[in-house]
């Protein structure tokens, strides 16, 4: 008996995305060709570029197709940095993704910027007041904004609504990745303020390998890479479009099926949470503790937003005395496949950011492991985690003693 709680990392492709990938797999054509094969792939790419846009709360105009989220990223921050210079300000929270905190570095390693990383609460939340503390330092000189929607380490959600409004106050482009939640958390691009948003395939059921910005009109990041002038002349590059299909059947059963699965597995996470906790007595919670919070204003003005505190199929606890990844590759030997956090940082031996940023010391850093949930997750997971994790915990922290 195998549990697969990494869906944080990479969810299995849902058979909708499936069936629409190999339909067009079969075919040939290239989007850019003006022959029939050619328009047929470009329709293919249109009529998805429209889905994705209907269900996510765009036009279809402002999607942006991407190689994935890390793309995505990189064209939001460097492209906005590029466009707006000579601001030199680029703020990004300090628990962001290494796809949005390594291209910011990279702009000040050797483009001239200056970093600055918003500080976190206790539950890894970036509060309005902060970000307007920071931007009101220095306006004229902050190119964007970066705070991800929901953290892929601990699952706290972002007042989205309030940053974005905060930023547009003073005329800076406010970009999130929004990988984490769309799928598990109502997203609306339209509705959320935000001027870029940046969501991928493989985390909500779609293939590897695809993905897209959401950009607002009237916005035109510097392109990071340049040839046939494909996606606004903002991203070049033959079109994927067998890829793009998947993406969309993904989006769109994705988000018409979200709120029954956020139900689903909240439930199924606070079953998880509340047996780790009684195994191991000693471990901690991180992130928010999962209460709905009220956030302030929304960016419209009216009744305050209600922000649930964490995402419905993340559970990340710290387990004192042992290292993550010892803990880790012991779960997995008994069919118990986890996190220390992001796989992208998977095997580096060091704290994870997002929990040093959050005030916990680097021991609990390391000692920290993420079950995450998602479609395909059912109890017996959570059944198989629970029967082979007190034994596991138990020799990770004698091998830690030795």
């Amino acid at each position: 008996m195998s549990a697969y709680l990494d869906h944080a990392a990479t969810t299995p492709m849902l058979p909708e995305a499936i069936e629409a990938m190999t339909v067009q797999l079969q075919q040939v054509g290239n989007a850019s060709s003006l022959h029939g094969a050619g328009r047929r792939m470009r329709r293919v790419v249109e009529e998805s570029r429209e889905t994705i846009a209907d269900a996510l709360g765009a036009r279809p105009s402002e999607v942006v197709f991407t190689s994935g989220g890390t793309e995505a990223d990189n064209l939001a921050i460097k492209g906005f940095y590029w466009a707006r210079r000579p601001r030199r300000r680029v703020l990004l929270s300090s628990v962001e993704h290494h796809a949005a905190l390594d291209p910011a570095q990279w702009l000040a390693d050797s483009q001239g910027a200056e970093v600055e990383l918003l500080e976190v609460d206790e539950h890894g939340r970036v509060r309005p007041e902060t970000l307007r503390a920071a931007i009101e330092r220095d306006p004229g000189d902050v190119a964007m904004v970066s705070v991800m929607w929901a953290n892929n380490e601990v699952g706290t959600v972002q007042p989205v609504r309030e940053l974005a409004a905060v930023a547009r106050e003073h005329g800076v482009p406010f970009h999130t990745d929004a990988v984490q939640a769309v799928g598990q958390l109502p997203v609306s691009f339209a509705e959320s303020g935000v001027d870029a948003l940046t969501l991928t395939g493989h985390k909500i059921g779609g293939p590897m390998g695809a993905g897209a910005l959401l950009l607002a009109r009237g916005l035109t990041p510097v392109s990071v890479q340049h040839g046939g002038g494909q996606e606004r002349d903002v991203r070049s590059g033959t079109l994927d479009a067998p890829a793009i299909a998947g993406l969309a059947a993904a989006v769109t059963t994705a988000v018409k099926e979200q709120a029954a699965l956020n139900r689903r597995l909240t439930s199924l996470r606070d079953e998880l949470i509340e047996r780790v906790r009684a195994a191991v007595p000693d471990v901690v919670l991180n992130g928010d503790p999962g209460r709905a919070l009220q956030e302030g204003a929304s960016a419209s003005g009216g009744r305050p937003e209600v922000s649930p505190g964490r995402l419905p199929g993340n559970a990340h606890f710290s387990f004192p005395g042992c290292e993550g990844d010892a803990l880790l590759m012991l779960l997995d030997a008994k069919g118990v496949e986890c996190s220390t956090g992001s796989a992208c940082s998977a095997g580096v031996a060091q704290p994870s950011h997002v929990l040093l940023a959050m005030g916990a010391d680097a021991a609990a850093a390391r000692g920290s492991l993420r079950f995450t949930l998602g479609h395909t997750s059912t109890r017996d997971d959570v059944d198989r985690l629970i029967e082979v994790l007190p034994a596991a915990v138990e020799r990770a922290r004698r091998a830690g003693l030795g």
